[in-house]
C-alpha cells in the first residue's frame, strides 16, 4: 500500500507497530494493529472507537475491491461510529497474494483476535460482534457470518484459535452470495470485472472450480441458527447482480431466519446513497435490534 501518507508516517515513525490519533473529540482512531501473521505477512486492522458509552455490537468491516484490491483505509461507516458503534476495519490477503479461502481465514482470525484482545485497545465489550462488508467485502462478510465452525473456512491463522469466530449479525452491501450463478446473472459490462476477479479468486472460473465455488457461496451454508442478515442492494447494479441478494434472501427465508432486503431503486454499485442518513439509520436499527435479540437469548439460556 505505497500511499504517500503511509510513506510519510513510516519516515517519521520508524519502529512503531501502530499509532493512535483523535479524529475528533468523539472518535479515537488506532491504525495498524497487528492481529495475525502468516509467514512474513503482517495482517492489520484499524480501530475506530467513539468516546463515552460504546454501543454493542462491535462492527468488523470488510472492504471491497473484487477480492484483489482495496485496503482497510476504505472504511465508509464513519456515520455509524458517530452514532456510538466501534468499528474494526480489517485488511486481509488479497487474491493476487493468496487464493480463496485465505481471505476468509484472515477475517475469522481478526474476529478471534478482537475477542481476545479488544479490551487492550479500548473496547469495553468484545463478546458481541457484527460483520459488515461492501461488494466483494459483502460477500466475505456473509460467508464468514454463516460458516461458524466450518473447518475448511475457519483456518488456523493467528494465535487466538480458542476464541469463537462467530458473529451475531451480518450486513452485506451489494455483495455476492452464489459464486455458481453469479456469471449467468452479470451484465456484459460487469463481466469485464467479474470474470477475471473470480478466475483469480478461485484459480479458475466457477464452472472449472465447482467445489471451491460452492464452498465460497453463502447460500450453500445457511442453516438454522445463523445470525440475522441485512442486505442492501441497488436494483440497477451493473457489477454485482441484484439477483445475488434475492437468492440469499430466499435461502434465509426458507430456513426461517430473520432477513431484510433494502432495495435502492436505480442504485448502481455503491455510492453515497448507500451511506446517507436514512441508510445509516436503517443499519443502526438493525444492529441494535439483532444485538438486543442475541442478548435476550443469552439471558434466557442462563
Amino acid at each position: 500500500m505505497p500511499k504517500l501518507r503511509t510513506l510519510l508516517f513510516t519516515f517519521f515513525s520508524v519502529g512503531l507497530l501502530m499509532y493512535t490519533t483523535t479524529l475528533s473529540a468523539e472518535i479515537t482512531h488506532t491504525r495498524d494493529i497487528e492481529y495475525a501473521k502468516v509467514g512474513d505477512v503482517s495482517l492489520k486492522l484499524d480501530l475506530y472507537v467513539p468516546s463515552g458509552t460504546v454501543k454493542a455490537p462491535l462492527i468488523v468491516y470488510v472492504h471491497g475491491g473484487a477480492w484483489r484490491a482495496g485496503e482497510k483505509e476504505d472504511m465508509p461507516l464513519g456515520a455509524l461510529v458517530q452514532k456510538g458503534f466501534a468499528v474494526a476495519s480489517v485488511d486481509y490477503r488479497l487474491s493476487g497474494d493468496a487464493p480463496f479461502p485465505a481471505m476468509v481465514h484472515d477475517i475469522k482470525a481478526a474476529i478471534r483476535f478482537l475477542r481476545a484482545h479488544g479490551k487492550e485497545h479500548g473496547l469495553s465489550d468484545t463478546s458481541r460482534i457484527a460483520i459488515v462488508g461492501s461488494s466483494a467485502g459483502g460477500h466475505l462478510a456473509a460467508l464468514v457470518g454463516v460458516t461458524s465452525g466450518v473447518k475448511e473456512l475457519e483456518g488456523t491463522v493467528g494465535k487466538d484459535l480458542k476464541e469463537s469466530s462467530s458473529v451475531e449479525s451480518i450486513i452485506s452491501l451489494f455483495g455476492a452470495s452464489n459464486l455458481q450463478s453469479i456469471l449467468s446473472q452479470t451484465t456484459p459490462a460487469g463481466m469485464v470485472i467479474r470474470e477475471p476477479a473470480l478466475d483469480q479468486l478461485l484459480g479458475g472460473l466457477p464452472d472449472k472450480q465447482p467445489e471451491l465455488a460452492k464452498l465460497g457461496s453463502p447460500v450453500a451454508h445457511v442453516n438454522a441458527g445463523d445470525p440475522p442478515l441485512l442486505l442492501i442492494h441497488g436494483d440497477a447494479d451493473p457489477q454485482m447482480p441484484y439477483e445475488q441478494s434475492l437468492e440469499l434472501k430466499a435461502v434465509y427465508e426458507k430456513a426461517g431466519l430473520p432477513v431484510q432486503l433494502i432495495t435502492v431503486p436505480g442504485g448502481k454499485h455503491g455510492g453515497k446513497e448507500f451511506h446517507d442518513a436514512a441508510r445509516t439509520n436503517q443499519m443502526a436499527e438493525f444492529l441494535e435490534s439483532a444485538s438486543a435479540s442475541a442478548s435476550g437469548k443469552t439471558k434466557a439460556k442462563k
